[in-house]
């Protein structure tokens, strides 16, 4: 590869790194299966703290 190839090669890596930073991510954040099972037990307890369990 001759020089000048691999300057630019360098060149267009690093601006093609840095619009990449500087754009946001349109797809969300990946959640673990542990985190969603967490969440999810979380909010098993926060709907059941809001209504009382009925008795009959």
């Amino acid at each position: 590869m001759n020089r000048r190839k691999k300057v630019n090669q360098i060149l267009k890596k690093k601006a093609k790194k840095s619009n990449d930073k500087l754009n946001p991510k349109s797809k969300p954040r990946y959640i673990s299966k542990a985190e969603r099972a967490k969440q999810a037990q979380n909010a098993d307890e926060q709907q059941q703290k809001t209504t009382p369990a009925q008795h009959n």
